[in-house]
């Protein structure tokens, strides 16, 4: 080869021509095949490097037709494919196995090492001659011959081998994970910053060997295993499956494989698995294993909706274990027998509901589903009937029994707040507050109106607990009902100190008179009562003293809450009897007359026929039979005739004689069922108030979501309060859709 040399002192250059230029780029190619290949071969100085690098430089710049850039680009990627041919290709294809992935692994690492540089001798031709052309750059050239000729013919046996692999890493076997790792990198690697080939050629065919394999064990386990044992391995399998994707797979590939194992092993086999009925979900909450329903959610956690069935398992199992004692309450045979079982019911169902809130807590991580599952499992046995009663009513009762007098010696101090705070934790999960509220009320009167408060300081307890769990609004009345007994009570003494300093005014009859706000206590009968001339006396005191107090406020009296004692002179001694307002108007006109007929005192005292049978028979038919009745019988008819009983006597010198109870149960569902069609009217013009305009359908879930906290509002209930407030036109219709509705101010 001749060479024009040209001394560059004196202005001339060396023209390097292209086989003598590239025999010497071989050395430096040949020498970088030694090193990748481990011969002792010392690596390039600095000076070499940089002649390799000029040498590329200077035939790059020659001026035509002595420029070389094309066949050196063309040079470039020759070297390279007959290195990937004749050596890597011949390498790999010596090994199998596990041997082959490393030897892969190891050729893939040496590539790109080479690529990296033989672009750095040949930079020149990267930087200016593909530039001008549009060729495809040095680096990815370099790769795809590695892409083309070794990948592309390996990586079917590659695959299988890794799938071997990791097959027997499943099984237990211990593996070199590093060689996966590496080996996946080339595929990883071999895309052009892309996931075509590695998802193509490995991941879909992991995935489908994943799949079977792991659909073979689950078919097995779930034959052989208990409940606890199968999600014990499963739980092991997830884990491994995740650490093996840490260690070898790549990030993308992690979930999917994670799915497919969560499919096979617990979706797939859930309702068989969960409802096994020797070790399933309802064995577990049975046999109190805390850990293995700790782990059956863990594992159902992540799969959607694959919650459900446990929560709803669970569900049923709380429901069951509370229908068994409610079932034990029903079967109580006397009133005693029931009012103790409904105090061990209360207890049991509060230390359920403790226990099943450690099961949501601890097992369950405070899940909003099994929150949910908890609340209306109370729901369906805390409101379900004892003896024909609701539980409010029955809750009230209790409460009274445990405030009144007589009604709590049994329990100490600590033992009755206790209950309490159980009776609220109950009501929490009852559907008819406002029927507790209002029976509650019903017997707080009675309690605070005759005296019969065993502890002021029980009685503030359980008004402040229902405060705190239900808000001011719920304990209102009751808070008011205890200040106005305040305030009667001051009342009572200044008028008491009226009569000492007004003499005249004093009827010579002890009167006490409580006065109450009438929107505090509950509703009760009232009737034009024509009193006895000294009863009526006492009234009018009363009510002259009432109206120098204040002439705003109008009384209305009472009579059927009052009691009166008054001396009844019989032949052997005289005896104090504590009657009624009205027995006491009965009494007295016997003052004037020793036999009356029914129609007389009907008429004296103008009463209705059914109060007046009440009373008589209490005074001539039942224990104490202060009045004779001709003709003797145990009913009272209007043809009837009574006279005051001389004769009569017992061994106690103070007698009450109590009227025939009520049942008052009626009027005060009536009452609530009244009050809650205006609440429930309330609510509906206060919502549609606010926004003016409002879907039927989303009307009503707002009104129930008001309600909810005081009662479970009917919903055939708040469809007819609608029609009714369309009726006096609160709301009206949308002309041209009917299901929207308009306010009307």
């Amino acid at each position: 080869m001749r060479s024009k040399i040209i001394d560059l002192q004196e202005g001339y250059i060396k023209i390097i021509e292209l086989d003598k230029g590239w025999s010497y780029m071989l050395t430096g190619v040949t020498k970088l095949i030694k090193i990748l290949e481990g011969e002792d071969e010392p690596g390039f100085d600095s000076y070499h490097y940089m002649h390799l690098y000029t040498t590329v430089y200077h035939m790059c710049v020659q001026k035509p037709p002595y420029d070389y850039a094309e066949q050196l680009y063309d040079r470039y990627r020759q070297v390279i494919e007959d290195y990937a041919k004749q050596t890597v290709l011949v390498s790999l294809n010596e090994k199998h196995d596990e041997y082959m992935l490393k030897e892969l692994a190891q050729r893939w690492s040496n590539h790109k090492v080479m690529v990296r540089w033989l672009c750095r001798i040949f930079f020149y031709i990267d930087r200016y001659f593909i530039a001008r052309r549009s060729l495809p750059p040095l680096n990815e050239v370099g790769m795809s011959c590695f892409r083309d000729l070794v990948y592309c013919e390996l990586r079917s046996k590659a695959k299988d081998a890794m799938l071997a692999l990791i097959h027997r890493d499943r099984e237990g076997e211990q593996i070199d994970r590093e060689i996966l790792k590496n080996a996946l990198a080339v595929y990883v690697e071999n895309v052009n910053g892309k996931m075509k080939n590695y998802e193509e050629d490995f991941e879909t065919f992991m995935l489908q060997d994943t799949l079977a394999y792991y659909s073979r064990k689950a078919s097995s386990w779930i034959q052989d295993d208990s409940c606890p044992e199968y999600m014990l391995k499963s739980e092991e399998c997830l884990k491994k499956e995740r650490e093996r994707a840490t260690h070898y797979l790549h990030s993308k590939t992690e979930p999917k494989v994670i799915e497919i194992v969560q499919n096979e092993l617990l979706v797939v086999f859930a309702k068989q698995l969960i409802e096994n009925e020797h070790s399933g979900c309802l064995a577990l909450l049975r046999d109190n294993k805390m850990d293995d329903l700790s782990r059956m959610f863990r594992l159902y956690r992540s799969i959607p909706q694959g919650l459900a069935l446990v929560a709803d398992i669970f569900k049923k199992y709380v429901t069951a274990e509370g229908n068994i004692f409610i079932k034990q309450a029903e079967d109580a045979d006397t009133d005693q027998e029931h009012e103790a079982r409904l105090l061990v019911l209360i207890r049991i169902v509060i230390e359920l509901h403790n226990k099943f809130v450690v099961y949501v807590t601890e097992c369950f991580q405070n899940h909003i589903l099994f929150h949910k599952a908890l609340q209306e499992a109370f729901e369906i046995f805390c409101n379900k009937k004892l003896a024909g009663s609701s539980s409010a009513e029955l809750l009230a009762t209790l409460c009274d029994n445990l405030l009144k007098k007589g009604g709590n010696e049994k329990l100490s101090d600590e033992a009755i707040e206790a209950t309490l705070e159980n009776v609220v934790k109950f009501l929490v999960y009852s559907s008819e507050r406002d029927l507790f509220a209002e029976f509650y009320r019903k017997k707080q009167a009675r309690r605070l109106l005759f005296d019969r408060c065993a502890n002021d300081e029980h009685e503030r307890s359980i008004v402040t607990k229902l405060k705190e769990q239900f808000g001011s609004v719920f304990t209102s009345k009751m808070e008011g009902m205890v200040t106005d007994m305040s305030l009667a009570r001051e009342s009572q003494s200044s008028f008491e100190e009226y009569l000492t300093s007004n003499m005249t005014a004093n009827p010579g009859i002890d009167l006490t008179v409580t006065v109450l706000t009438s929107g505090f206590w509950p509703s009760y009968r009232t009737c034009d009562l024509k009193l006895p001339s000294e009863m009526a006396k006492c009234v009018e005191v009363f009510k002259a003293f009432y109206e120098m107090k204040t002439k705003q406020r109008r009384l209305q009296w009472i009579y059927s809450l009052g009691t009166c004692h008054i001396i009844g002179k019989f032949d052997q001694k005289p005896i104090k009897l504590i009657v009624s307002i009205y027995q006491a108007a009965v009494l007295l006109l016997f003052n004037n007359t020793e036999r009356l007929s029914y129609d007389e005192m009907l008429e004296q005292l103008n009463l209705s026929h059914e109060d007046l049978a009440r009373l008589l028979h209490s005074l001539s038919c039942a224990k104490y039979k202060i009045l004779n009745k001709e003709p003797m019988s145990k009913s009272i008819s209007r043809t009837d005739v009574f006279e005051f009983n001389s004769k009569f006597t017992d061994r106690m010198r103070r007698i009450k004689i109590p009227l025939p109870p009520m049942d008052e149960r009626k009027k005060v569902v009536e009452d609530v069922d009244r009050d809650r069609r205006y609440a429930i009217d309330a609510s509906l013009v206060r919502i549609m108030k606010s926004r003016k305009v409002l879907d039927y359908q989303q009307l009503v879930s707002e009104c129930v979501e008001h309600l909810s906290r005081m009662f479970k509002p009917d919903i055939k209930m708040i469809k007819k309060r609608i029609e009714d407030l369309i009726s006096r036109d609160y709301l009206e219709r949308d002309s041209k859709y009917p299901n929207i509705l308009k306010y009307l101010a």
